[in-house]
């Protein structure tokens, strides 16, 4: 069993380069198989669920090389199969991004359901659906196995989201690239890592306006050249530090990212007591005085987003006051309220509403994560305790961070990743 093992109640000072948006790249990364040629994609984070990626497309005949640091190539002309029901697929939320690109290419797809995170809620692919279906696929999942045939051919349509779905809005595009005809989406989501996607396919030769705004408008060609391309800046991660600084206290150069995509992270923490500065593409947070509450609710881009909102309340637990946080996305989200009260942290969860009660301290204590984000919490949470804080399950933590260890060591945190033999009764549990 691994886990992270942190001696807390050090603040955080130096530098923390952010690594390319783990979202745009679980993306990107399927959608090379829909072009003709060699793409080369830089500024890749070399986490799990890239590398369970970079695994699943070799597996299904592709030719995928890493050529330098966080660069790889990919060459998917030998790809004859649109058949992946692996079970590296279960492992991850992302593979479902295999299906649109099947489809774009194929004209028929069979990809085992997803897994990835589990928040409690539904996360269901029903918006993914409805747009192939509005594009001329029939779709229906069988024994676990999502299946879609478009043998004769896709057409471009116009899909209007019932939700802002940003999974379904970079699925149906990857489909509707190679689509015959004009695709219009509707109510798309608006995240960076959506820009991110069409601006990759566009640099293959795709025709896609509109990304970033809630109308994205696909022109259907005939084929995608080959060629290179370099990923966004991580703005989760990037905010998952600032939030660790808010904690901990300290000040830290967040280096290499794109400012405008922090503004709703930079305003909370600025609202909290924390002092932002930009300097060019890095921003600078420095938290040298005590904390205070504030109320904060996720939203779709450009609002507050959900992918941080466990990490915001770790930080808020010491807040002076008591904090709101409104979950506006997912359905329980606030599991892992009960590993932060294992630390002193007063939170009452009710439905989809969080109140805070700020402490004085937090104390180190034996914590598991339940999920990516959830796991940055408690990184959070440990860093800012006293004492010891041991994390199990870190593995989910693994799949979104690169190299976290040693980036929050090099900011003066005492954290460890240690591997410790499982007990009987943890081999029975497992």
């Amino acid at each position: 069993m691994d886990k992270f093992v942190i001696h807390g109640g050090k603040p955080l000072f130096g530098e923390v380069p952010v690594s390319g948006a783990k979202n745009a790249a679980v993306a990107i990364i399927p959608a090379a198989i829909m072009v003709n040629g060699v793409c080369r994609i830089e500024n890749i984070p070399m986490v799990s669920d890239v590398l369970i990626q970079m695994e699943i497309l070799r597996e299904l005949g592709c030719g995928v090389r890493v050529i330098a640091p966080n660069t790889i190539e990919i060459d998917s002309r030998g790809l004859k199969s649109s058949v992946a029901t692996s079970d590296l697929n279960r492992r991850m939320r992302a593979s479902y991004y295999l299906i649109g690109a099947f489809l774009g290419r194929f004209h028929r797809a069979e990809v085992a359901m997803p897994g990835g995170c589990n928040f409690g809620g539904v996360r269901p692919i029903d918006q993914h659906m409805k747009g192939f279906e509005a594009l001329g696929a029939k779709m229906d999942i069988r024994n676990g196995i999502v299946c879609a045939d478009a043998s004769q051919g896709l057409t471009g349509a116009n899909v209007y989201l019932d939700v802002a779905s940003v999974g379904a809005t970079m699925n149906i595009m990857l489909a509707a690239c190679l689509a015959e005809g004009q695709t219009v989406i509707e109510n798309a989501a608006k995240e960076p890592h959506i820009v991110d996607l069409a601006n990759f396919l566009n640099s293959m030769g795709a025709d896609i306006m509109g990304a970033g705004t809630d109308v994205i408008k696909i022109r259907g060609v005939k084929a995608l050249q080959g060629g290179f391309y370099s990923i966004i800046p991580d703005q989760i991660e990037a905010g998952t530090y600032m939030a660790a600084v808010a904690a901990a206290g300290g000040s830290v150069l967040v280096k290499g990212i794109i400012p405008k995509h922090m503004d709703c992270i930079t305003a909370k923490l600025e609202e909290m007591g924390c002092e932002i500065s930009e300097e060019e593409d890095n921003i600078r947070v420095t938290r040298s005085g005590p904390t205070h509450k504030i109320q904060v609710k996720t939203m779709y881009y450009p609002g507050f987003p959900t992918d941080m909102q466990p990490q915001l309340a770790a930080a808020l637990c010491l807040a002076q006051g008591t904090s709101v946080v409104t979950e506006g996305v997912w359905e329980n989200r606030f599991r892992y309220s009960d590993e932060l009260r294992r630390m002193g942290a007063r939170i009452q969860v009710d439905g989809k509403v969080a109140v805070i009660e700020g402490v004085e301290k937090l104390t180190g204590a034996p914590v598991r994560a339940s999920d990516l984000r959830a796991g940055a919490a408690l990184v959070i949470a440990g860093l800012a305790a006293e004492g010891v804080t041991e994390i199990e399950e870190i593995g989910y933590i693994e799949r979104g961070y690169e190299d976290i260890v040693e980036k929050l060591r090099r900011l003066g945190a005492d954290i460890t990743r240690v591997t410790v033999a499982d007990t009987p009764a943890m081999a029975k549990a497992n």
